[in-house]
């Protein structure tokens, strides 16, 4: 069996993002609609599947995981989850991505569990648009889990930002500057089309990272870098500060040409991309042969044919994949 994941395009897959809940304590309004249905638990990956799945992709030479939702600091049991994961041994780099409010009660465990990073979503620093951004969010909360999430001594911590055009587009030097005082980096994103939301119109709240970018350099001229978490952002320095900002840009600088990354769904299904439904049900395998590390490890590597070779998100507001972000991790 071949000890790397390869797909037909040459690309390495060498990160692996999996999702441990769809549920979640907020309801952003680009994420989920604000009445959701949430899995039954027969249909959700007990913990014990879920380090399977971890331990499967770093024995075919994937060398970073993330763990995502949902929010997965809202799963019953999460540290042991990230005690097992993090104690595999070729395990490069070890992040979760979080909303931040679960963090003043998991983060030192956590990082003494052995995760290493942190990505927290962060869209307003205004408490009343966070709140209607977030519909159930509080910003005092999240604020408290960063400073948690520092004290706790993590190796770096990046804010995630989807900037919505006419919705929090005037915040971009604020989130910057918070990330400069905070000594944290910061990504802005483009929103993804993934579900069909019924708060706003995609094609209206569409904003590109160029237009992000030079809102940012108004005020503080950035400078490229090669830098890489192995993840889909560009990465840019200020010269007067260590934070990184950072564009995730599906939509305006298309990155499949280098894309290393698959997904897997609280529910097992293997996702070659994020805006393809071309997906492998590892959960079948995993309740076929329990504990069966290399039958799971077959059938990762006979999904690898089925990764394609781009995305084709569209920015009118069409909806082209119909799962939410949640439902594939974020």
């Amino acid at each position: 069996m071949p000890q790397e994941l390869i797909d037909d395009f040459g690309r390495r897959v060498s990160y692996v993002r999996i999702s441990v809940t769809d549920r979640c304590d907020f309801r952003c309004v680009y994420c989920m609609s604000e009445d959701m249905t949430f899995l039954p638990r027969a249909q959700v990956l007990t913990l014990e599947e879920l380090a399977l799945v971890a331990r499967a992709f770093i024995e075919l030479g994937v060398e970073k995981v993330r763990l995502t939702g949902g929010e997965p600091l809202v799963r019953r049991d999460i540290d042991q989850l990230v005690e097992q994961v993090g104690e595999l041994p070729g395990l490069k780099d070890f992040a979760m991505t979080t909303n931040g409010a679960g963090l003043p009660k998991h983060a030192r465990r956590l990082r003494e569990a052995g995760l290493k990073r942190l990505n927290i979503s962060l869209d307003s620093l205004d408490r009343e648009r966070f709140r209607k951004l977030t519909r159930t969010g509080d910003l005092d909360r999240v604020i408290e889990g960063i400073r948690a999430a520092k004290e706790a001594g993590f190796e770096r911590i990046k804010l995630n930002a989807v900037i919505l055009k006419g919705r929090n587009d005037d915040e971009v030097v604020d989130l910057v500057e918070f990330s400069r005082n905070e000594g944290l980096d910061i990504s802005f994103i483009e929103e993804m089309p993934l579900g069909d939301v019924s708060d706003h119109r995609r094609d209206e709240t569409y904003c590109s990272s160029d237009d992000v970018q030079a809102l940012i350099e108004a005020r503080y001229p950035l400078f490229p870098t090669t830098e890489t978490t192995l993840g889909p952002s560009r990465y840019f320095r200020m010269a007067d500060s260590e934070t990184r900002v950072g564009f995730i840009s599906p939509h305006s600088h298309n990155f499949c040409s280098t894309c290393n990354r698959v997904r897997v769904t609280v529910e097992g299904r293997l996702l070659l991309c994020l805006g393809n439904e071309h997906s492998v049900d590892l959960r079948k395998v995993l309740r076929r042969y329990p504990g069966d590390i290399d039958a799971l490890k077959r059938a990762i590597v006979a999904a690898m044919p089925l990764k394609p070779e781009r995305h084709h998100f569209t920015t009118d507001g069409d909806v082209q994949v119909v799962r939410f972000m949640n439902m594939t991790g974020g």
